[in-house]
């Protein structure tokens, strides 16, 4: 195909090299259209945003509009419509994270860097984002870093991590990867392809696993689901104590902790639990 032939920008390697790719995410989806998020990462590992050349090769490959194209890449966060930062650092202030401190360490940050929510440094470094809750909310309040986590944070934390950044030394996450790479680096992940690096460092944390621990010594577990010694844990050294032990039980000697959870798990008790029906309809009255 020639470069007159296409409607992007790109040359024809980048072409290539994008239609290539792309011929393998489009393989992943039983539908072609299907493949349009996954794309739009991929032309942002590209460009480091959303560009118009981005949204014309979308439209191509999937045999859709750019107006299609287009209403999927503004409706999405994580798809910027203007050049991103080498780094996204991201700023929790949803419930948790901003009753510990985190609308106190993105003010600290902006005024520090200079730069408000969605706008990047001069030098190109680093893009400021308040975030709608990280999903970390054991660890509050929490930074990312292109989506890579940094716990615990504290304002004065939070400044020297983006000092280090843009002075382009390697920083490592509190979980996770055991570095921090690029925003186009991470755009291309999020597309689909590996970077070797999904074992690197530490998963599951300490206040991530005192549930799973304490179900484990309570000898508690959910019906139908698995129990709590079936779920992999690092190894801790102590062995969990027994329900008789360590927690309350009834009469039959199973936990009292733990019984019915969705009603999808409930054993059927009445007429209309087994056939859907309302009550009045199962006692042969119209609702």
């Amino acid at each position: 195909m020639t470069l007159e032939a296409h409607r992007s920008g790109y040359d024809e390697a980048t072409y290539a090299r994008l239609a290539q790719d792309t011929a393998a995410i489009i393989a992943r989806y039983p539908q072609k259209r299907s493949a349009l998020l996954p794309m739009l990462h991929l032309v942002q590992s590209e460009d480091g945003y959303v560009s118009r050349d981005g949204i014309a090769f979308c439209a191509e490959q999937l045999g859709i509009t750019a107006a299609e194209v287009s209403a999927v890449a503004t409706f999405y966060t994580q798809y910027k419509r203007h050049p991103n930062g080498t780094y996204t650092v991201g700023v929790c202030t949803n419930t948790l994270c901003a009753v510990m401190g985190g609308d106190e360490i993105f003010d600290e940050l902006s005024e520090h860097l200079g730069v408000g929510h969605d706008e990047t440094t001069e030098d190109g470094a680093i893009t400021l984002e308040r975030v709608e809750c990280n999903a970390a909310c054991d660890y509050a309040p929490v930074v990312m870093v292109n989506w890579e986590f940094f716990d615990n944070q504290t304002p004065a934390g939070a400044t020297r991590l983006a000092d280090r950044l843009r002075a382009g030394e390697q920083v490592a996450p509190t979980r996770g990867a055991a570095s921090v790479c690029s925003f186009k680096q991470m755009s291309r992940v999020l597309a689909g392809f590996s970077d070797g690096r999904a074992d690197e460092g530490v998963g599951a944390g300490e206040p991530t696993l005192a549930g799973l621990r304490l179900a484990r010594e309570h000898d508690w577990t959910a019906p139908g689901g698995a129990a709590p010694d079936q779920v992999d844990e690092p190894a801790t050294g102590r062995e969990p104590e027994s329900a008789a032990v360590a927690g309350e039980t009834t009469a039959a000697g199973a936990s009292a902790v733990g019984h019915e959870q969705s009603s999808a798990e409930r054993t059927p008790t009445t007429p209309a639990d087994a056939t859907g029906a309302t009550p009045d309809a199962a006692k042969g009255k119209q609702p």
